[in-house]
């Protein structure tokens, strides 16, 4: 009897966890794991630091101020996403599809975005000290003001990106396309530029542009 008691209590703890499990994977109706759907929603300020979000789907949702410390967003489609003012320190945005997604002031020091697509995207303000950002696609975003200094831009296309007032000291550019870009005010001191293509390039107060 004591015996079966015993399991009735275990059982009974196992079920209060589960449900408990169960209320902290959904936040705002979008499940929190791996290929998860939360299209269009509001998720500003959400805490999800740590998550595993890989290859999910975000597009168009909001997650203004969030914190996303160390989550991963690997190979997720997150086109026309809000990530303003967010932290993503150290997270992983590896091959991600994030066209037109909006980083405005977000913190990305030391995050992956190694090959994801931020054709047109917003990156202005955005704080990516020591981000990789190599293979991956900037062509016609917004920087301005971005802060890379000491990240891995190497082969990335930053084609007609606009980067006035950019800060890039000794990030590492060989092989990088800054074709058509705007530099202006930008600073590339110490910055490794082999390779860097600068065609048509507005260089006009750059320190360190060719």
């Amino acid at each position: 009897m004591p015996h079966k008691k015993i399991l009735s209590a275990i059982a009974l703890i196992l079920s209060a966890s589960a449900v408990c499990a169960q209320g902290t994977q959904q936040v705002e109706g979008c499940q929190i794991r791996r290929g998860t759907f939360c299209v269009k929603l509001n998720l500003n300020g959400v805490e999800l630091s740590g998550a595993n979000l890989a290859n999910s789907q975000f597009t168009e949702s909001s997650l203004v101020g969030a914190k996303l410390v160390g989550t991963s967003f690997r190979e997720a489609m997150l086109t026309g996403t809000d990530f303003s003012e967010a932290d993503l320190s150290g997270a992983s945005l590896f091959r991600v599809k994030a066209r037109k997604a909006r980083f405005t002031g977000a913190t990305l020091d030391g995050a992956d975005l190694t090959r994801g697509l931020f054709q047109n995207a917003d990156f202005n303000r955005a704080s990516m000290s020591g981000a990789i950002l190599a293979n991956a696609d900037f062509s016609n975003a917004r920087m301005e003001g971005v802060r890379l200094d000491g990240a891995d831009l190497q082969r990335a296309n930053l084609r007609a990106a606009d980067l006035s007032g950019a800060s890039l000291r000794g990030a590492r550019l060989q092989g990088a396309n800054f074709s058509r870009a705007n530099l202006t005010d930008a600073d590339l001191t110490g910055a490794e530029i082999e390779q860097a293509d600068f065609g048509g390039a507005r260089t006009t107060g750059c320190t360190g542009c060719p």
